[in-house]
């Protein structure tokens, strides 16, 4: 790394700084939301929803096929941008059997 002016350095830093906020953003989020349901006196996971959204679908009902391993970042790029999402690569959740949510266990637990 010979040649690199202390600027070039700094801007590796803080791009590395960034790179690990936005990858620490999901959980500092959930965290602060938590928090606020809890200090509302409202259930700490679902705020009083009674349900929760399958980790599995994020709440959609269907997954790839292939599993979470399938990676097709052009499809991803689309999505993102608005496109509508490709149904013919689509299969029934089984965690939720394409319901896209669960009762939540916080709740059911306590009522």
């Amino acid at each position: 790394m010979e040649g690199l002016t202390a600027s070039e350095i700094a801007g590796f830093g803080v791009g590395a700084l960034l790179v690990c906020a936005t990858i620490a953003a999901q959980r500092v989020d959930g965290f602060v939301a938590t928090s606020q349901r809890m200090s509302l006196g409202m259930c700490k996971r679902c705020g009083d929803l009674r349900i929760v959204a399958c980790p599995q679908c994020k709440g959609i009902g269907s997954v790839r096929k292939g599993g979470i391993f399938t990676f097709d970042i052009l499809d991803d790029v689309y999505e993102s941008l608005g496109a509508e999402r490709k149904t013919s690569n689509l299969v029934p959740c089984t965690k939720c059997r394409s319901k896209g949510h669960f009762f939540c266990p916080e709740c059911s637990k306590a009522r």
